[in-house]
């Protein structure tokens, strides 16, 4: 993403792991880690897709370390695409070999990611600090239920993952969804918007 990402391979289920860590500017205090999880590889997503860089600089200006990862089968990472289950497990995988134990935590995901980062949250032993999901992949995907504090973010005019799909999803756990009026999927033209709303939604000050 800048200058300063570090990249390095980390030991996954399926092989190697290609991960971007980008931290806070230096004096900032470390808050914990920020996962975040790219689109569906089959449709070109990867950790270097414009929403995902997104959410890594709203994260790194609120001081969490923002960490971002090819699924198995994109870039570097070894293996192929399992349909969604053994990318839950690439996520995990990260996360156990880059989070501190105990260091508080941020799941998120764009699309697929947001999948991705539902179904993790249900499966790690110490659980997130806060979910923020864009454009979660609902008519997708089986995505799982989420904590009530959830920040979830969506285009209001989504052709990829409509809308309504999303708040058929929200409706039974009473879950806001912010709606990002005459957006589509990839936030095109409103990446700066998204950081924003992102931001806002932890620390109403920084926005």
């Amino acid at each position: 993403m800048n200058a300063q990402t570090e990249k390095r391979l980390v030991p996954g289920p399926a092989g190697q792991i290609e991960v971007a860590i980008d931290l806070p500017p230096d004096g900032t205090t470390l808050l914990g880690t920020a996962l975040i999880c790219h689109p569906n590889p089959t449709q070109g997503g990867t950790m270097d897709n414009k929403v995902v860089q997104t959410l890594a600089r709203a994260f790194i200006q609120l001081g969490w370390r923002a960490v971002r990862f090819n699924f198995r089968g994109i870039g570097q990472s070894q293996g192929g695409w399992d349909e969604g289950r053994g990318e839950v497990d690439d996520a995990i995988a990260v996360l156990e070999a880059v989070r501190p134990p105990g260091e508080a935590l941020i799941l998120s995901g764009f699309s697929f990611g947001g999948y991705v980062a539902s179904r993790a949250a249900q499966r790690i032993t110490e659980p997130a600090q806060r979910l923020v999901l864009v454009g979660p992949a609902t008519s997708r995907f089986d995505t799982a239920p989420v904590p009530a504090d959830t920040v979830v973010i969506h285009g209001e005019v989504d052709d990829v993952v409509p809308l309504q799909a999303v708040l058929d999803w929200a409706r039974p756990q009473s879950l806001p969804v912010i709606v990002v009026p005459g957006v589509g999927h990839f936030f095109h033209g409103q990446l700066p918007l998204l950081k924003s709303l992102v931001v806002r939604a932890f620390d109403p000050a920084r926005a």
